[in-house]
């Protein structure tokens, strides 16, 4: 039998924002902008491997989302919820201001890595112990998060180590390693995923499911 860890009202509080304006602060407008600068000033210096970065992060993440959201339809629970805290509950997982965050840490992760991908560290290529650490490192985070009132994980099973393995280590090696991918490839993996995620969105989205 799968116990819900927490108090099942995290989903309802969660549902009860959802896509609501009732909370907006206008700070979203300001990380907006301040996002919109970190992608434009690396473009201007032609920094098209944290860009790379950056990006296939934040289409993983919108995947995910996308599937707790899902999730929390099929079962009546989502893996991990926002029941309070943001300004803008865009899924029943994420608020605005955690999307925003994620649409630069790739880009933010990048600038740890070594010009040649080969390079090692603890015995491996440096890029897989940087996603690696840095999965960890939100893994840990995210720890002290559900000890607030604003982020829940919902699930008994779902914890540090399963979000760790199952959110955190796609979301930064393949950011560490996109970094180095020819930019034709860059390009069209990550367009792939874009397409992916607006595809499952405009699916469900009708459905009513997310």
């Amino acid at each position: 039998m799968v116990l819900l860890l927490h108090n099942p009202q995290a989903t309802a509080d969660a549902l009860s924002i959802l896509r609501s304006g009732d909370n907006f602060n206008l700070y979203v407008i300001f990380m907006l902008v301040a996002v919109l600068y970190i992608y434009f000033s690396e473009g201007k210096k032609k920094n098209w491997g944290g860009i790379a970065a950056g990006l296939s992060l934040y289409m993983i993440h919108w995947f995910v989302e996308i599937i707790n959201a899902i999730i929390q339809h099929v079962s009546g629970h989502a893996l991990w919820t926002v029941p309070a805290g943001t300004a803008y509950l865009i899924f029943v997982g994420v608020g605005i201001e955690l999307s925003l965050m994620f649409s630069i840490a790739g880009l933010a992760v990048s600038k740890l890595l070594p010009d040649d991908p080969k390079e090692k560290m603890f015995g491996i290529p440096k890029p897989l112990a940087i996603g690696i650490g840095n999965a960890a490192l939100a893994s840990i985070i995210e720890v002290f998060l559900v000890y607030t009132q604003s982020f829940v994980w919902v699930w008994e099973w779902w914890n540090a180590f399963t979000v760790f393995i199952f959110v955190y280590i796609p979301f930064f090696v393949v950011a560490c390693y996109a970094y180095y991918w020819k930019p034709k490839k860059q390009r069209n993996v990550i367009l792939i995923m874009a397409i992916v995620d607006v595809v499952l969105i405009i699916i469900f989205g009708a459905l009513g499911w997310i």
